[in-house]
């Protein structure tokens, strides 16, 4: 073929793939979105059925992106954590470790407030999901990394406090308190803040 009908030909393709594609990521998009806004509205467990009417696609369009329900709750995980990672990693405020580490917690609240239905919808599904398994175990390890990070020698050295600090600051006494136990956010506030004092007062500063 000359080359000047090669370069027609390719001209002619390109527009095609370059819709295909597009509409691929828009598909994909849609569905990731469909999770999310399912997740996010209490649905703790959607179908790839509920999943695929949201989204506006069909469910062959879910299972033609996504693997299996892993792969999307892995992608839904990422879309979160790149939300809220720079929030938990932002240097907390304070001239004292006890004024940093009570940052954190008015920082973890508004995070582990944002990120409650998806995580306690990862943690139904992990136990059938050696990713989501993995995922929990380094989310409990940030947290508690995140904490040590700013805790004297004195105070890490007094094994019993330092882990009594990361409990208390932990997403699991946010959803005991949010979700178990059903009290408003501001009252949940109030007893992290409350617990979280008792235990200051009982450390060196």
């Amino acid at each position: 073929m000359p080359a000047s009908l090669a370069a027609s030909a390719l001209a002619t393709e390109t527009p095609h793939a370059d819709g295909r594609r597009e509409r691929s990521r828009s598909s994909r998009s849609k569905i990731v979105g469909a999770m999310l806004e399912l997740v996010g509205g209490g649905d703790v467990s959607p179908s790839a059925a509920r999943v695929a009417e949201v989204a506006g696609v069909g469910l062959r369009s879910v299972f033609r992106h996504f693997e299996d329900m892993d792969a999307l709750y892995r992608e839904m995980g990422e879309v979160i954590e790149a939300r809220v990672l720079p929030i938990i990693l932002h240097a907390p405020a304070g001239e004292t470790w006890k004024q940093k580490i009570a940052d954190i917690a008015v920082r973890r609240a508004a995070v582990f407030e944002m990120i409650l239905p998806f995580r306690i919808s990862a943690s139904i599904k992990r136990f059938q999901s050696p990713y989501l398994m993995h995922d929990y175990r380094r989310m409990i390890r940030l947290e508690s990394e995140t904490v040590e990070a700013h805790l004297p020698p004195a105070v890490k050295a007094d094994v019993s406090g330092a882990r009594g600090l990361k409990v208390i600051l932990s997403f699991q006494t946010w959803r005991l308190l949010r979700h178990d136990m059903e009290f408003p956010v501001a009252e949940a506030g109030r007893v992290v803040r409350r617990l979280l004092d008792d235990a200051l007062a009982h450390l060196p500063d």
